[in-house]
This record gives C-alpha cells, structure tokens and sequence, in this order.
C-alpha cells in the first residue's frame, strides 16, 4: 500500500473535511445554534486538566468549526487563533465567533495544514497549544506533528491533547466487547475514502512529543468517550458516553499535557 506523505494526507484531509463542514454545521454532530445558546463543548476532563486559561494565548490545531476554540475563548483566554486545512470550515468558525460579538484580536481563524502551522498563525508561540478530538487520526506523520505543534509552545506554556485511545480503534463497532483489529498498525484503514483514519499508539505519540523537546507531565487514560461509537455506550448527563455498569471498562479516549520549560 502507498504511504502517502505528509503533503498527500494533508490534501486529502481538506477535501475530505470540506464534504462534512456542510452536514456538521447543520447538526447534530455540531450543533451551532445549541452553542451560541451557550452550550459548552469542552469535556470535564479536559476543562479540569487544561486549567484556569484566564488571559492566556491558546492555539488550537485542527480546529475544524471552531467550537472547541470558542469555548476557551468564553472560559477567558485572552487570545485564541484555531487552525484548519478546510476554508468552509474556517469560514463557519468565523462566523460563528462574530456571532458570539468576539472580535479577530481575541479569536481568530486560518486556513492551512497542521504542518505549516508556524508559517500560518499570527504569532510565534502560544501559552497553550491545544488539539484532539480525532485530529491525530487525520495525519500520517506523528514525529512532524509533534515537531511542528511544539515549535509554538511558548516558554513557560503547554501542549494539551484529547485524543480518541487507539486501543477502541481495535475492537468490534458494534458491542466494542472484542478485540479484531491489530492495535499497531499505522496504516489508513483498507475500506476509508482519501483523507481518513489511522491509527497512532500511545507510546508513538507521547515518544514523538518528547522528542520534539517538550517535558511529559501527565498521560491519563480515561472510560468515556465523546461520541457514540459502540451500540452499547450510554450518555451520561456530562455528555459523555460509557460502556454500562456491568461491562469491563477499557480507555476510550486519552490526554497528555507536555510543557516547555520557562528557560532552555
């Protein structure tokens, strides 16, 4: 099978993301008018991780609609530019940030690919580099990711990322009670389209981060998942779904916060 590079994935990802923009706005994966009701979009885990991001610059990669984006923007954060390779996504970001009253000098939106995301975005570095929610799945390369996405951590800042746990990715659709695919390999799934999903390891992840010179601080694994991706998940009143009481709990998403020191 043909690897393709990070340009190809990239190509793909943005065409790919510009057929769904049009369906997630309009619901229910994204509900836009739930969210300029007011709807916060964040995850528990995430809000309680991340922390106080009052007067802080936060970037976010593979911002897709910028919901996730808007959200630190009402928690506070000074200045919150999100990311995207698709226009029309970036473009119902924008919107959406205009309809909230937010200014471009507090949140802003570009359209580019992750990997040229330090010659796409209006500053050097940021406080908090935030991303997750399946944009790992989207890449192929893993080591150039992290390279790029750490060069924008500002001294003193963090990555922060929210990923679904590769291990769910191994086990059936429909009970998520069996193991059927093999949790290591690395290449696009045979029966996806341009542009989808692949799986990444915990250890590639957190390894490639390291090596792109940030510090580890936490890796949690956490039983709840955003989406409904078994038949056998419940939704909780935090909006999260889990498999039932009675059911053997696994990792259905993970989180990893690596931190640049204050000085080199």
């Amino acid at each position: 099978m043909h690897d393709p590079t990070p340009e190809e994935g990239d190509g793909a990802d943005r065409a790919d993301w510009d057929e769904r923009v049009p369906a997630h706005a309009a619901g229910p994966v994204h509900d836009l008018d739930a969210f300029r009701a007011g709807e916060d979009v964040l995850r528990d885990f995430e809000v309680a991780e991340v922390g106080d991001v009052t007067g802080r610059t936060l970037l976010h990669l593979q911002c897709r609609t910028g919901l996730d984006t808007l959200s630190w923007a009402r928690r506070g954060a000074a200045h919150v530019v999100g990311l995207d390779p698709s226009e029309q996504a970036v473009e119902t970001a924008r919107a959406l940030a205009a309809d909230l009253g937010l200014a471009q000098d507090r949140a802003a939106f570009v359209a580019a690919g992750v990997y040229d995301a330090a010659e796409a975005v209006p500053d050097g570095s940021y406080d908090v580099v935030y991303t997750g929610g399946g944009a790992l799945r989207r890449l192929p390369d893993v080591e150039r990711w992290a390279e790029t996405a750490a060069s924008l951590v500002a001294p003193g800042g963090f990555l922060y990322l929210a990923e679904f746990h590769p291990l769910a990715d191994s086990l059936d659709d429909e009970t998520g009670s069996r193991v059927v695919h093999d949790y290591f390999v690395r290449d696009p799934w045979a029966d996806a389209a341009p542009g989808a999903d692949r799986a990444h390891p915990v250890g590639e992840v957190v390894t490639a981060l390291a090596r792109a010179g940030l510090r580890i601080d936490f890796l949690h694994e956490h039983d709840v998942s955003s989406v409904p991706r078994y038949g056998t998940l419940r939704r909780h009143e935090d909006g999260c779904y889990r498999f039932p009481a009675d059911r053997p709990r696994v990792p259905l998403m993970y989180s990893v916060r690596a931190s640049r020191p204050d000085t080199f």
